[in-house]
């Protein structure tokens, strides 16, 4: 009876949370998170070159890390949503560390103490290294806000969509996360890097901050609309699993028995192969 009575339950208590309420806040969500992202990525590349006297070629190497790491983490963070913290405490914890690390990236380019003198004339006659801290605060706000970036892009649709129960309203859903998500990034390569190639470093990542603090905000005012869903478990988890046990049986020795891999049934089974001896225990 108590198993009927949950099922009987359980969409009045679905039906009670998510829907299109939750809507505005998700968008909202990822409308800060991308403009605050692409506002500092965009543009990173002339920031280590002008501001940290970083080559042109060591600065397009940590772009492409940057831009490895984007890609990367997603991934992580979906297996961690998926296996152990759920979709909500996952996007809140990235979007924490995204503008810890948006702050810091803020801080080099506001306070002078976390930046290198100029080159000599702006020509590159003299050009002094930044020192290991001033790297050290910038690579830190670099990760950070990467790691952060990456880590909500796909728990964040995820989340939006499993807030409808109707097919066709999750196909709405993610049309508007896509416009959402292209329309931030738009704004963020265009007006953002205006700000900060022609007006101020400092006020185009402190705006950069401001927009990943409103993000988190507004996402955090939802949670009392949102279908919260336990984690069901990920594949990739599955997959190491496998890969673990393979190892470890690596060295596994064959009985040279054909029946001590077999119960006697009528049909005749492949004999053992021993280019894959894990899959014959």
């Amino acid at each position: 009876m108590d198993t009927i009575d949950r099922e009987i339950q359980a969409p009045n208590s679905r039906r009670k949370r998510g829907g299109w309420v939750t809507f505005p806040f998700i968008t909202g969500a990822v409308l800060g998170l991308g403009l605050a992202g692409t506002g500092w990525m965009a543009n990173l590349i002339i920031y280590l070159i002008q501001q940290f006297n970083v080559n042109a070629i060591d600065a397009a190497q940590v772009s492409n890390i940057v831009n490895g790491g984007s890609s990367l983490f997603p991934i992580v963070g979906a297996i961690i949503a998926d296996s152990f913290l759920g979709c909500f405490s996952v996007i809140s914890l990235f979007s924490s560390i995204s503008l810890l690390g948006t702050v810091f990236i803020a801080l080099t380019a506001t306070l002078n103490s976390l930046r290198p003198t100029p080159c000599n004339g702006g020509l590159g006659s003299f050009c002094k290294d930044p020192s290991w801290v001033q790297f050290l605060v910038l690579y830190a706000g670099i990760a950070l806000a990467s790691m952060g970036l990456g880590g909500t892009r796909f728990t964040l649709v995820t989340m939006g969509a499993n807030q409808f129960d109707n097919p066709q309203h999750q196909g709405i859903f993610f049309n508007w996360y896509f416009i959402s998500q292209y329309a931030a990034s738009a704004v963020g390569a265009t007006a953002l890097v205006y700000i900060e190639d022609n007006l101020s470093w400092g006020l185009g990542f402190g705006l950069t901050v401001a927009a990943n603090l409103l993000a988190l905000l507004i996402f955090l005012l939802g949670n009392r609309f949102y279908l919260h869903d336990k984690p069901q478990g990920s594949p990739f988890l599955d997959i190491v699993r496998v890969m673990v046990a393979a190892f470890r049986k690596r060295n596994f020795s064959l009985s040279p028995m054909a029946d001590d891999y077999y119960n006697p049934i009528t049909v005749e089974g492949a004999p053992p192969n021993k280019a894959f001896r894990y899959e014959n225990v």
